[in-house]
């Protein structure tokens, strides 16, 4: 069989003089000494990322395609590409002699070249072609006429060798995940679904003979191109299948008078085409394209996710990633914010770390006249490693970053209700910062005539009094934070932070920078994923946990790979947590968050950054914490007041004001599909007696003037949230 072949299929390549002894002879040869195994492997398939109920968000492919067994392909499917393009299929051995005769003859008469190829060596074919582009080799592949003689027995050489080691059944179900459908859909499943918006397994009539007549010549038959063509190719398929008794005359009649009727239903590839939660679904995608495991290079994990067929489960709820992102419809919708106010919103839930939502009011592809951006607001720049993110890099925290400093003040023996004299308001150049592992600088004092520095400030004027700690934060007073660090270890304090999780955004191996004072108000860069994992700490009475997005991760054949854990550890003590708490639930009772409640039992704090450049609330519940950011990504100077938001303009905006209700009415609406029982108190030896009443007015967060000091600002009229 293998020398006939050889000779046949030498004489078909080439002119026919080819055929006498001596060519015969080394064509033989040729053939008997060409390789006979063919790894097959896995075709390249299209990866799923999913939400944690297992809905899709997105799609990833360089191959559209989704592999399935024969028993889910239509039985019209099978008949209808057996009809046009191999008749013989189950009597040949991979070889249809008869085929290769034919067109032998039909050249030695001069009529020129015909096909002659079965399905088996249509699918030897598409292996070795797509598995070349698929590994970028486009250089090796050979189409049509570019192939010689040797090409086209090396073909069937392993036609034949292929028919031995598989069945005829897993040889046609293998052609058929494999072929080109045109418009970048592989195999009988993407083309179903892309044509006609139905499963392989549901093809009717018509519809699979279309599909089977396209496979010929993808474009010439491209049925959304040329449906002319595609009609008049697929009722040659039909008229096929009757002359081959796979179906009847009736059958025939009623599809050829079928209109073609296709429902296109768009590939979609890439994040920027996710169902929801699209710089979530880019934040999952550097995960992976950073991680070894997935990976000795980068672009191998690439490949990976494009040709893996993974099946990537996360963390995210759809249900609050969409109430997330419908709340920017009230404060910076898309279609109308001309001055790029950007907003967002991320969850994360205690104790497990997971991310629940990330949602920001921009797009990564907009339409035209709306703001578009590759930035994901809410998270870091780098990882660890230094690789890219794909985040802004964090932004100034302001008063958000006070409950730190409080922390330590309860963990360093402090009581809730001690006193601190929130009156000083001038720290000189020369005062002694106390940091045991570095050096602290900073100054307030506007006797000094040399270094002109303004003395400390607070929103009001009456401010400036002894006060307990416990309402110094609930108050957000500048000047009871700054006295509480006076007598603390700013290196405790930093070390506090990291406990919680807190790094800057710009690179999450240095820690919150604490060499100048002001960054006890607020002067540092941090991303809002880290303030709500930081939060989360409070929250979970101690328990820090990474934030992870990855649940599982397996590919085509069921193999998995591991994930990042949340390496949840208990890094503050319970009851300092549990102090922390305590005061915060007052923040939104009589605090700076004070008219941004929830139904629920909960704690938060607002930040506002000088000029309202940056505003914050980040606030929880027992099983949920979120952080609400709105500020200027592009221009981090740039403050907020008098910019277009809510479709109005307001000479001044602090934390509660937009970040602060957007948080309020997302909590409210999602809070209570988790945990929202209450929060355990802190010990009643922290809890010492109260010593002085708290000042009666409505709270405000406070502002420090010097330009370095990024703390929460003053409001010029009474009343205001922040």
């Amino acid at each position: 069989m293998s020398a006939v072949c050889g000779v046949l299929v030498a004489g078909l390549m080439v002119p026919a003089v080819a055929l006498t002894g001596n060519t015969a002879t080394s064509s033989i040869d040729f053939f008997d000494h060409l390789p006979d195994q063919m790894n097959v492997g896995v075709p390249a398939q299209s990866s799923r990322i999913l939400a944690s109920d297992g809905s899709e968000l997105a799609t990833f492919y360089n191959q559209n395609r989704t592999n399935v067994k024969l028993a889910d392909i239509s039985p019209f499917m099978k008949n209808a590409a057996i009809a046009i393009e191999d008749a013989r299929y189950y009597q040949h051995g991979g070889i249809d002699t008869k085929g290769l005769m034919r067109a032998v003859v039909s050249m030695v008469q001069g009529g020129g070249r015909q096909g002659a190829s079965t399905i088996t060596q249509q699918y030897v074919n598409n292996v070795i072609i797509q598995t070349y582009a698929a590994n970028g080799e486009f250089d090796k592949i050979k189409l049509g006429g570019d192939k010689k003689a040797g090409d086209k027995v090396r073909e069937i050489k392993l036609a034949i060798a292929m028919e031995k080691k598989y069945s005829k059944d897993d040889i046609l179900q293998g052609y058929l995940n494999w072929v080109l459908f045109a418009n970048g859909n592989y195999g009988v499943e993407a083309a179903a679904s892309y044509y006609f918006g139905v499963h392989a397994k549901n093809l009717t009539l018509p519809q699979a003979a279309l599909l089977a007549g396209v496979v010929n010549s993808p474009t010439v038959y491209d049925p959304v191109a040329n449906p002319d063509n595609a009609i008049s190719r697929r009722n040659m398929v039909l008229a096929n299948m009757l002359d081959q008794k796979m179906i009847d005359k009736k059958q025939y009649d009623a599809a050829v008078k079928t209109k073609i009727d296709l429902k296109i239903h768009p590939n979609k590839n890439g994040c920027a085409t996710a169902e929801r939660g699209e710089y979530f679904c880019e934040y999952v995608t550097n995960l992976i394209s950073n991680d070894p495991r997935y990976g000795k290079t980068k672009a191998d994990r690439e490949k990976l996710l494009e040709q893996g067929g993974l099946t990537v489960k996360t963390t995210l709820d759809p249900k609050l990633q969409d109430a997330a992102q419908a709340q920017f419809a009230n404060f910076t919708p898309m279609n109308n914010n001309p001055d790029k106010v950007g907003q967002a919103l991320v969850t994360v839930q205690p104790k497990t770390g997971k991310i629940l939502a990330m949602a920001q009011n921009t797009k990564l592809h907009a339409p035209k006249g709306q703001w578009s951006t590759e930035y994901n607001f809410t998270v870091d720049k780098f990882d660890k490693s230094g690789n890219s993110l794909g985040g802004s890099g964090g932004f100034d925290v302001g008063s958000t970053i006070k409950p730190f400093t409080y922390a330590e003040w309860l963990n360093s023996g402090h009581k809730i209700n001690d006193m601190v004299d929130a009156s000083v308001r001038r720290y000189p150049v020369g005062f002694h910062w106390q940091n045991s592992c570095g050096v602290s600088t900073g100054a307030y004092d506007s006797s000094d005539p040399v270094n002109a520095a303004d003395d400390l400030q607070n929103a009001e004027d009456g401010r400036y009094a002894r006060i307990t700690a416990h309402m110094g934060l609930v108050l957000s007073l500048n000047t009871a934070t700054v006295a509480e660090a006076a007598q603390l270890d700013l290196c405790n304090i930093q070390k506090m932070m990291t406990a919680a999780g807190i790094h800057l955004g710009a690179d999450p191996n240095k820690p919150y920078d604490l060499s100048n004072v002001s960054s006890l108000l607020g002067s540092g860069e941090v991303a809002p994923l880290t303030m709500a994992t930081a939060f989360a700490t409070f929250a979970s009475g101690g328990v820090h946990c990474d934030p992870i997005a990855l649940v599982s991760i397996t590919n085509a054949k069921g193999d998995k790979f591991p994930v990042p854990t949340a390496n949840c550890k208990q890094t503050i003590q319970p009851e300092v947590a549990a102090g922390v708490v305590h005061t915060l639930q007052q923040v939104l009772v009589n605090g700076s968050g004070w008219q941004i409640g929830l139904r629920y039992p909960a704690g938060a704090k607002t930040g506002t950054t000088n000029d309202s450049q940056q505003t914050w609330t980040t606030g929880f519940t027992k099983g949920l914490v979120t952080s609400s950011w709105l500020g200027s990504p592009e221009n981090k100077n740039r403050g907020n007041n008098d910019l277009l938001i809510q479709n109005k303009r307001i000479p001044y905006v602090d934390g509660a004001t937009y970040a602060g209700v957007a948080w309020q009415g997302y909590m409210n609406a999602v809070a209570g599909n988790y945990d929202t029982s209450g929060f355990p108190e802190p010990p009643s030896s922290m809890l010492n007696p109260v010593v002085v009443a708290p000042p009666p007015s409505a709270p405000t967060d406070t502002k420090n003037t010097k330009k370095d000091d990024k703390s929460d600002t003053k409001s010029p009229a009474p009343k205001k949230k922040d």
